[in-house]
């Protein structure tokens, strides 16, 4: 990681006791702004001497459920049950969030994609470095919301992955069953190596992760769990008094067990779906076909289960382009 420093400043002291709302304020020389910056909006509560929790929203612009429930829980005024730190960012990618993209409209860059960033990269680099060299190093317990954004479609779940260690990974997964999605999910994914996740989690962090939903907008059941989870992930952790919020619905645990649970499109053209988010289906059951827009009177391609399971994402846009993820099938495990 490079020794440059980083330009961002913030107008919050991580170490003063209290509540401040502050930015993250990064320099953006631009043609509207010629000594312009992002201001990325920063709330921190200190009180007493326990743990750090680090929670973010908007790490892709167009999902809503973190910014939300960040937000709202940032205007609160009574912090009394606090004990601890909690560094609260509702979108983290705020260019991307400010323009409703999944990555950031200045360099195109996904924040997700790439951990552990530059100093002295692209803004969205940046934005990375400051969270691996700066925010990261603070926090014991991270919690970063998502959900499908415009193109995914989501049961809502709570995640955490398989880790090397496996006492991190039994810390991760309590933390996960803690928050009280309906789901909860050990997840696989396809391109871990620049994440977020992958960074806090190679920093020894507690770690979760959610996808809360889709479709570019909210409901009011994926909203009450990300706030109801916010609140029990910062019980769990101790920084907060309180007891767990249960989840009214039945809780499923699920396992993403290997790449079989991915079904992607090898075929552009028009998706007419045969199963629906939360069918079961058994490995070669029927998922979809995909008929050709080019002309008229052309076989559909068909495309069918590889892994038997529950299916916790799907496609939203029904023009699909090849290597779109047109579903993913997890494991029940109880």
């Amino acid at each position: 990681m490079s020794m440059k420093n980083n330009p961002i400043s913030t107008t919050i002291d991580f170490d003063k006791e209290g509540i401040q709302h502050g930015f993250l304020s990064l320099p953006y020389s631009r043609d509207d702004s010629a000594w312009g910056s992002v201001m990325i909006p920063i709330t921190q509560i200190k009180k007493g001497k326990g743990p750090t929790a680090l929670l973010t929203g908007a790490n892709h612009g167009d999902e809503y459920e973190g910014p939300i429930a960040l937000f709202s829980f940032a205007e609160r005024t009574d912090f009394s049950s606090i004990n601890g730190r909690v560094i609260i960012i509702p979108a983290m990618n705020y260019p991307a969030f400010q323009m409703g993209t999944r990555v950031s409209p200045i360099d195109a860059v996904n924040l997700n994609r790439a951990f552990p960033g530059k100093p002295d990269g692209t803004l969205t680099q940046i934005i990375a470095d400051y969270f691996s060299r700066t925010l990261l190093p603070l926090a014991d317990y991270v919690l970063d919301i998502h959900s499908g954004g415009k193109t995914l479609d989501f049961l809502p779940f709570a995640a955490c992955h398989r880790l090397d260690d496996s006492k991190q990974q039994a810390r991760c997964r309590a933390a996960r069953d803690a928050f009280q999605a309906p789901y909860q999910v050990m997840m696989l994914d396809i391109d871990a190596e620049s994440m977020y996740d992958t960074q806090v989690e190679n920093m020894g962090k507690v770690f979760v992760t959610t996808e809360l939903g889709g479709g570019g907008t909210t409901t009011p059941r994926t909203v009450a769990i990300a706030k109801r989870g916010v609140d029990n992930f910062l019980i769990h952790s101790g920084i907060m008094a309180g007891e767990l919020l249960a989840c009214p619905e039945e809780i499923i645990e699920l396992d993403m067990a290997d790449p079989h649970c991915y079904l992607f499109a090898q075929h552009a053209g028009l998706l007419e779906p045969y199963v629906s988010l939360g069918d079961k289906v058994q490995k070669g059951d029927l998922m979809a076909i995909i008929h050709s827009t080019e002309r008229t009177a052309m076989p559909p391609v068909e495309y069918y289960a590889k892994h038997s399971g529950i299916v916790i994402s799907r496609q939203i846009p029904s023009l699909v382009k090849m290597g779109d993820c047109l579903y993913v099938i997890a494991d029940i495990v109880k």
